[in-house]
């Protein structure tokens, strides 16, 4: 039911993702992205089109653009992963492996049930949020009879899953901190260009000709040390905006766990023993 097991990757635990079908998939986007580029470039299509795709395709910006360019793929192609293995994880809540009646009651017996239940529907049943939580619970509750211990392992899980959620993301904000790096690399070198090639015509300042020549290398320079840095800063800025989207996403998740297994299996919690009332 993976989305990473169907492109024939090993699945990443609840919503974390296979790094190696993010960077092949990110540099296969990269690919198509610059071939698009370059064959509407080709075609001529204007000088605005001339000017929106410069800054991918000025020879001096190439070293920062295209590392940028794939990181953005990258990290667009890791959330939109993610936001398949969330709506994976929401299906658990269809499944309704607690019985809704009012009247079901959980004791040891019928743990032992539900447990069945949870492993006759899915083959991994670790593999989601919601039912790992309701299977560590209830093999408590079935094997230490412990009623009162439930509420605790639930209460660990969750932190346990808030931590893993947390994990999940640590590699995207790495990547949104590498792009405006990148870009500020690629600024400084177009200003050490830029002040190189000023130098070249302070010397030649005798020839007209050769000056406005050297000029047009020194504006290329700066073209580079802005357009770089623009570009990064672009890139990370909506990445950094989708990020900031599916984590709450993810969080609305763990939430959703948390009230299902109030009201369905700790709101259900009896002791067995008629002396325990």
């Amino acid at each position: 039911m993976d989305f990473e097991r169907h492109m024939g990757f090993r699945a990443g635990r609840f919503t974390a993702v296979n790094p190696f079908l993010a960077v092949i998939a990110g540099a296969v986007l990269t690919g198509v992205f610059y071939g698009l580029l370059l064959a509407l470039r080709a075609q001529g299509k204007g000088e605005l089109f001339e000017s929106l795709t410069l800054p991918f395709l000025r020879p001096g910006n190439l070293p920062t653009v295209v590392p940028v360019v794939f990181i953005f793929f990258l990290s667009m192609m890791i959330l939109f992963v993610k936001g398949r293995k969330v709506a994976l994880q929401r299906k658990a809540f269809e499944w309704a492996v607690v019985p809704a009646q009012p009247d079901f009651v959980l004791v040891e017996a019928s743990a032992q049930a539900v447990l069945d239940r949870v492993h006759g529907i899915i083959d991994q049943p670790k593999q989601f949020i919601l039912l790992n939580r309701i299977e560590r619970a209830l093999s408590n509750l079935r094997h230490l009879g412990q009623v009162s211990e439930v509420s605790s392992v639930l209460r660990g899980q969750a932190e346990d899953d808030e931590n893993a959620v947390a994990a999940s993301f640590t590699l995207l904000q790495g990547l949104v901190w590498a792009m405006p790096v990148l870009g500020f690399i690629g600024t400084v070198q177009g200003l050490s260009s830029a002040v190189g090639g000023f130098g070249k015509v302070l010397q030649t300042a005798g020839d007209l000709t050769a000056i406005k020549g050297a000029l047009t290398n020194v504006s290329s320079g700066l073209a580079t040390a802005f357009e770089t840095t623009l570009v990064a800063l672009v890139a990370s800025l909506v990445v950094q905006l989708c990020i900031t989207l599916r984590q709450r996403q993810e969080l609305g998740l763990l939430d959703d766990c948390s009230e299902y297994c109030q009201s369905n299996v700790i709101s259900k919690l009896r002791m067995d023993d008629p002396r325990h009332g």
